[in-house]
């Protein structure tokens, strides 16, 4: 994630304006954004009833959650420190994801694209599929980005959100899940940057295929040490707590379809008895190429640079006055610097949201064979 400036209390996160593509921009000026380019009719959100708790908090591993994030420790620490877009590290991290997703079944492959003017990057996108179910020809998208800022192995800033992701797909894998939609996990590249990463991908869809993405996930900084948690405002219902006179960063609602994706997060984690707050979309993570396209997104976030409050400590715990992760884009934000508890809990909320809105059929149930991905 990016770092904002003089924002509310609990939305201080990230930093600049940016410009925006040319086709994105346009087209999400018409009504429908980017499916408003051609007569393609959008896909609906369709939501169906999340999987019992008691069966998902058996289905996530905390052990593959931790495996992970040591495999991207280990990436870092072997490569200067960092796994930051288009180095050693970010090649290692990708080839971590690219083999425990082919060891479950899945066909990753890589996106390519470039992005500067004066001195190119080359970049790519992991992408995979299932490739069982999807009868209803839409897509569902749960997306983190993989790379780390240059000063540390970013371990909560993104490899909490790698860590989340990647686990879904290999537990959804093992249980041989066949889903109404078919499911695309997503490794962004270049976020640290500018986000051009899923700019690339969304840029690249056709009408049709934008219209077909149901609905985009993200989940970017999911264990932060003395976190909160914030689901994305996606009906805007929540702005005028977060657009002041001293806001730099000015939230919107997301595309139509974003409020039901808002509230799955909400009921299941209302379900768990915690009440989440809203988070803004200020243009600060992957989710901003699919709102600017007109593509409904959601997501989990549990704060980074932002200042908790007295009112957020008494409810979520933590300390109050200091930062959500004091290591946010430092040399400190390694494994230790993530409350594994915080992380299995937003893992299993995403893997819930994700069987809800994805149309997974007869839901979770253990001990299937793995035979779900492709």
């Amino acid at each position: 994630m990016q770092r904002a400036v003089n924002v509310p209390q609990h939305f201080q996160v990230h930093p600049r304006r940016r410009a925006r593509l040319c086709t994105v921009a346009v087209c999400a000026a018409l009504v429908g954004g980017l499916a408003a380019c051609t007569e393609e009719p959008r896909s609906p959100v369709v939501v169906e009833a999340p999987p019992d708790p008691a069966v998902v908090r058996e289905v996530v591993q905390p052990s593959g959650l931790t495996r992970h994030l040591e495999a991207l420790q280990a990436a870092a620490d072997a490569n200067g420190g960092n796994r930051a877009d288009a180095t050693g590290g970010y090649e290692a991290s990708a080839e971590y994801v690219e083999e425990q997703l082919r060891e479950a079944g899945y066909e990753p492959r890589r996106q390519e694209f470039s992005y500067g003017r004066r001195d190119p990057v080359d970049a790519f996108n992991i992408l995979a599929d299932t490739n069982t179910g999807g009868s209803s020809g839409n897509v569902l998208v749960l997306g983190a980005h993989l790379d780390s800022v240059e000063e540390g192995p970013g371990l909560n800033d993104n490899g909490s959100g790698v860590a989340a992701v990647l686990e879904v797909a290999l537990r959804l894998a093992e249980q041989g899940a066949v889903p109404r939609d078919r499911i695309r996990f997503a490794f962004w590249g270049g976020e640290e940057d500018g986000m051009h990463g899923s700019e690339h991908y969304v840029e690249e869809l056709s009408g049709a295929e934008a219209a077909a993405h149901v609905a985009y996930l993200n989940v970017d900084v999911v264990g932060s040490p003395n976190g909160v948690v914030f689901v994305y405002d996606g009906d805007g219902s929540d702005l005028d707590g977060f657009n002041t006179e001293d806001s730099d960063s000015e939230a919107e609602a997301g595309p139509e379809g974003s409020g039901a994706v808002e509230q799955v997060f909400l009921d299941i984690l209302r379900g768990e008895g915690i009440e989440a707050l809203p988070f803004g979309f200020i243009e600060d993570s992957d989710y901003d190429a699919f709102v600017r396209g007109g593509i409904p997104a959601g997501g989990l976030f549990t704060g980074d640079a932002g200042t908790k409050s007295e009112a957020e400590a008494r409810t979520f715990g933590g300390q109050a006055g200091e930062q959500y992760d004091e290591c946010y884009h430092e040399a400190c934000d390694t494994i230790d610097n993530v409350d594994m508890t915080v992380l299995e809990q937003m893992t299993e909320t995403l893997i819930s949201a994700t069987v809800s809105l994805g149309g997974i059929e007869d839901g979770l149930a253990t001990g299937t064979a793995t035979e779900g991905a492709g």
